[in-house]
């Protein structure tokens, strides 16, 4: 909201020195935000002048130029080339002499031209911002002016005045007008202040068909609660806007367009009503509010055709729509030049429905933005009345006694408000003095009541609605410097739970790894879900999103992975050909397919029953937290005597057993399968013996589809679950300082025995002195029974308390294998 000073100066008592700067520090004080400053754009030396000499000479592209004698001063004639030919010897002009800046920036100098030297310029309105019209020079007499030649014409045009620009948030409407934004600067300062209302003095009207009827109400509220209409005849739409008039518009951020116009403009501003005008020698009979019916078309006031929507809020004669309420007026009852009777309107309309109808259009304007931030419903007939007024002293009408005044507005609710609630939200001693006297200060009748107050706020308040919002109105006014800034200390005995230090030790542990942490949408296709989220490929039930924010992806994922293969996508499509990336999420997954809603779940501030609540939480699906690693790429990068090394199902295996190993468990692999994996390249994820996983590389096929290279490997286990199992505390292994006893064991056994079985039997069997154990060789050929395979496990040994002999190891190792025997028939290889 830009805030012209002279104007707010008539509605609220400045200081006579009041500068840009204090009114902006007065009005932050009270809750707004600094935006701008906006001064004059047109910079001097920019005088009266008076036409002595008018000479005009034809050129040879058919042009004809005025050559001008024009007096700037006293003593002072100057020479100017004009191409304009309104004016004649006598008229008085505005010049821009050599040195004057006009808007643009456009800077005067002195130049040849036409085979003359013009010494300045004589401006018309459009050059000087005061409007768009172009016709030709600027002639003081249309404006009732004749001052005195050389008089400085900045001052003269208000060009010289000053705005500041505060940002509005959207609770708080009624600041979009210079009544609520001097009634604020009051409210900061104790500067007095006069509300413009109180100076209009309403004439009755009546007379004018007004129908309201809403069959489609938007959410069931009511569409309008005021519409007032007056009528003005025989007005001299012509007529120029006065000076000041257009200044102040200018400096608010509304252009000058015909001084009819600019009249309900300057009335919006200044009590924040949006007026609407309409030509009455167009309309046909009365008017009716409605909604539109399907397919019903409107041309707008901006050339435009429309197609109205059913819920949109039209204004309609006998003939059909003449606007879109609140939002933009039609173009066959528009304003003219050739106007002379006016009907005004000023009315109060739906916010919901203006605000739809404003986006669905894409038609943002100042009368809807204002609408949309609710509108005082008791400022509509002296808004329509100073509009009136304004007509009838500058444009020349006569204003009629027909009109019509609809007013079907509620009263603002009462508001109890507990006398220690403002102390307890805002932990300021508040005196009983110091609130009601700032409620008051807002507007708002304050009646004891009990324990508290009654407290109704003012009808441009309607963001008042609870206690709380009373409280903020309190520190607001009393000033926001009086609360305290406290820390708040945390309780004791508090901090991370288990589970969340485990999570984070996982992420760590990757991250320090060199994989990438990554956050995807969660939002996926079915056929992402069926790929995914099931083992198998076939249709899975998934949460189905009511209003997705696309409709391609309307499900919720059952899976991390197809967010991950996206992130891929993206980063290879970029010229990131190495990636390592890995996500720990929620994923959704529900019993069965359905779609999870808020039907019963009041709106508002009114607080959900506990058997509402019950029932949503019930329904709720399962909603485990996964964590997912993908690569694809090099896993080495290519170097001096050295060769890249790809990633692949290895490097995830590896991750996989990093992040499990930080959450205080151990990962074993089996040969798995899953439908978007390769076969040959899949592997089932155990922990305790339990399968929470699954890793591989995606099929060729899948790769080629997603513009991927052909080897990507995967993995995605359920880190809740390995949480759950991982029930032994982690702690880092102590260092013992007794050499090592390290023996190599090959054991033969069947090809379907899991080389993780064996490994973690040897393990069990090697006892307390086995430190470490790796599987080094897996072979399969010549010099071993059919249907068997070689595994060989490097064993490290080591005692905490002495050095081991080698008996003792020997020993230890012919344990391993005295279990591989028993439990997978495993023979020690010769």
């Amino acid at each position: 909201m830009r805030v012209p000073l002279s104007w707010l100066g008539e509605h609220v008592d400045l200081p006579d020195d009041v500068s840009l700067e204090h009114v902006h520090a007065a009005l932050v004080s009270v809750g707004f935000e600094e935006e701008d400053v906006h001064v004059g754009d047109v910079t001097g030396p920019l005088v009266v002048g008076q036409v002595l000499e008018l000479q005009p000479e034809p050129q040879k592209n058919g042009k004809t130029i005025n050559w001008c004698q024009v007096a700037v001063g006293p003593d002072d004639v100057r020479g100017i080339v004009c191409g304009a030919h309104n004016f004649v010897v006598g008229d008085k002009v505005v010049v821009s002499l050599p040195g004057a800046v006009l808007p643009g920036p456009f800077p005067i100098a002195a130049r040849k031209t036409y085979g003359h030297v013009s010494d300045g310029m004589i401006a018309s309105t459009r050059e000087l911002g005061l409007g768009d019209e172009h016709d030709g020079i600027l002639l003081l007499s249309s404006l009732g002016l004749d001052p005195e030649v050389g008089t400085d014409a900045i001052a003269l045009l208000g060009l010289d005045e000053a705005a500041v620009e505060i940002n509005v948030t959207p609770d708080r409407g009624y600041a979009l007008s210079m009544r609520g934004v001097a009634r604020e600067y009051s409210h900061a300062t104790g500067a007095s202040f006069v509300d413009p209302v109180e100076r209009v003095r309403p004439d009755a009207a009546d007379g004018f068909a007004v129908r309201v009827v809403d069959d489609a109400p938007v959410r069931g509220r009511r569409a309008v609660s005021t519409f007032v209409t007056r009528v003005v005849r025989g007005i001299d739409a012509s007529r120029p806007t006065p000076t000041w008039m257009s200044s102040r518009l200018r400096l608010a951020g509304v252009r000058s367009v015909s001084l009819p116009v600019d009249v309900t403009n300057y009335v919006m501003l200044e009590l924040g009503q949006p007026i609407h005008g309409y030509d009455l020698g167009t309309l046909r009979g009365g008017l009716t509010v409605r909604r539109a019916a399907t397919g019903e078309q409107l041309e707008t006031l901006d050339g435009q055709v429309r197609t109205l929507h059913a819920e949109d809020l039209v204004i309609a004669d006998e003939q059909g729509p003449v606007g879109i309420a609140g939002v933009m007026g039609g173009a066959r009852t528009e304003m003219g030049a050739g106007t002379t009777d006016v009907l005004v309107e000023a009315a109060t309309f739906d916010p919901v429905s203006v605000a739809r109808s404003a986006r669905r259009h894409k038609l943002p304007s100042e009368a809807s933005r204002r609408f949309e931030r609710g509108v005082d419903p008791a400022v509509s007939v002296p808004a329509a009345q100073r509009v009136v007024d304004l007509l009838v002293e500058l444009a020349g009408g006569v204003a009629d006694g027909l009109g019509s005044v609809l007013d079907e507005s509620v009263p603002p609710l009462a508001i109890a408000l507990p006398r220690d609630r403002a102390a307890r939200l805002m932990g300021v001693d508040y005196s009983d003095d110091e609130v009601e006297a700032a409620l008051r200060a807002v507007g708002a009748d304050v009646a004891p009541s009990g324990d508290g107050w009654q407290v109704t706020p003012p009808t441009w308040r309607s963001d008042l609605r609870t206690s709380a919002d009373l409280v903020e109105e309190v520190a607001r006014i009393t000033g926001y410097d009086r609360i305290p800034s406290v820390l708040p200390v945390a309780p004791p005995g508090r901090g991370l739970t288990r589970e969340q230090k485990l999570r984070r030790r996982v992420a760590s542990s990757l991250a320090a790894a060199g994989s990438v942490e990554v956050q995807a949408y969660p939002f996926v296709r079915p056929d992402q879900n069926r790929a995914f989220g099931s083992r198998d490929g076939g249709a899975v039930p998934a949460v189905v999103l009511a209003n997705p924010l696309d409709t391609a992806a309307a499900q919720l994922r059952r899976s991390l992975l197809p967010g991950l293969l996206d992130v891929l996508r993206r980063n290879t499509a970029r010229g990131l050909v190495d990636v390592s990336v890995f996500e720990t999420g929620t994923v959704f997954l529900p019993l069965e397919a359905t779609a999870y809603g808020t039907a019963d779940v009041p709106a508002g501030a009114e607080r959900p029953s506990d058997t509402v609540l019950a029932e949503l939480g019930a329904s709720l699906p399962s909603q485990p937290r996964h964590l997912a690693v993908a690569v694809l790429g090099d896993a080495v990068d290519r170097q001096p005597g050295q060769a890249a090394i790809a990633a692949g199902l290895a490097d995830v295996l590896d991750a996989l057993r990093v992040a499990v190993r930080a959450a205080g468990a151990q990962a074993v692999f089996r040969t798995g399968r899953h439908a978007s994996l390769h076969p040959g390249r899949t592997a089932d994820v155990l922990v305790a013996g339990e399968v929470v996983g699954v890793a591989g590389e995606l099929l060729p096929t899948v790769s080629a589809d997603l513009d991927l290279p052909r080897v990507v490997a995967v993995a995605e286990i359920d880190l809740d679950r390995v949480l759950a199992l991982a029930d032994v505390p982690v702690q880092p292994a102590p260092v013992s300082s007794y050499p090592a006893a390290t023996q190599d064991l090959s054991l033969v056994v069947a090809l379907d025995v899991p080389a993780g079985e064996v490994l973690d039997t040897v393990r069990e069997g090697a006892g307390d002195l086995l430190e470490s154990v790796r599987l080094v060789d897996d072979y399969r050929g010549a010099g071993l029974p059919d249907a068997t395979k070689s595994l060989t496990f490097a064993l490290r040994f080591r005692a905490a308390d002495r050095t081991l002999t080698a008996a003792e190891a020997t020993e230890a190792k012919q344990g391993a294998v005295r279990l591989a025997g028993e439990r997978s028939g495993a023979t020690l290889r010769e």
